[in-house]
């Protein structure tokens, strides 16, 4: 139930309430591997008609969340940019209602649906990295770079989950922290991908085969195939 002071912030954001739209490339830029963006020529692609998600900013912000990602429908194209038609009903958002009319620039788009599917680019290609890996929060963390890694037989995946184990385990470098910083970190099990927006320099052994390990030279700094640990898991 609603309180009497919820209800009063509700009228004066339904009433007194803006919203704006978050440019979306600043988050692509720090989380390549998690957040994809359409291409140029797929932006340059939108017609009338078709859908674009933005995201919308409330101000001031809900009560649960200040931004929500919804749809909207294109009706006009012009050189200083595009209006649409909100095709979402808002979860906590009253200053904006379904069919309110929204102008905005083609960057504000981070994902399309075509009305008519023939008019749709080639399929893009895209390095999202959903598939799960276990990490030292100190390489997610962004405390440290990864320093050693292998690929044993996936065995974290639960009944259910969306995306597989794919068998990572991902050790961070520890030079320069302290017994007490690495005491209070442990393992996560998260999205490769999200390992990658901190460090990408093992990108390229991704697909390697379970069996593989690699350690960081640290004079290098590159990785080099070594025996796999039989050690504690990371």
């Amino acid at each position: 139930m609603v309180s009497l002071l919820g209800w009063f912030y509700d009228q004066r954001r339904r009433f007194f309430g803006r919203y704006s739209l978050d440019d979306p490339r600043p988050v692509a830029r720090e989380a390549p591997y998690t957040f994809h963006l359409p291409s140029e020529v797929t932006l340059s692609a939108l017609a009338p008609g078709d859908l674009v998600k933005l995201m919308f900013r409330g101000e001031p912000p809900g009560r649960k969340w200040d931004l929500e990602r919804m749809w909207v429908t294109i009706v006009e194209i012009s050189p200083g940019g595009l209006v649409g038609e909100l095709a979402n009903r808002p979860f906590d958002m009253p200053q904006l209602k379904v069919g309110q009319r929204v102008a905005f620039q083609r960057h504000h788009v981070i994902d399309v649906q075509w009305a008519d599917p023939e008019n749709a680019p080639e399929p893009e290609e895209e390095h999202q990295v959903w598939d799960r890996c276990m990490v030292d929060n100190h390489v997610v963390d962004g405390d440290a770079r990864v320093g050693y890694l292998y690929r044993e037989e996936p065995d974290l995946a639960q009944e259910g989950d969306r995306y597989p184990d794919s068998g990572w385990r991902i050790r961070a470098d520890l030079t320069g922290l302290d017994e007490a910083q690495v005491e209070t970190r442990g393992p996560t099990y998260i999205a490769i991908g999200k390992v990658l927006n901190k460090d990408d320099s093992w990108l390229h052994l991704l697909h390697e085969p379970i069996g593989s390990a690699f350690m960081r030279d640290p004079e290098s700094g590159l990785f080099v195939a070594v025996e796999p640990s039989t050690g504690d898991e990371s």
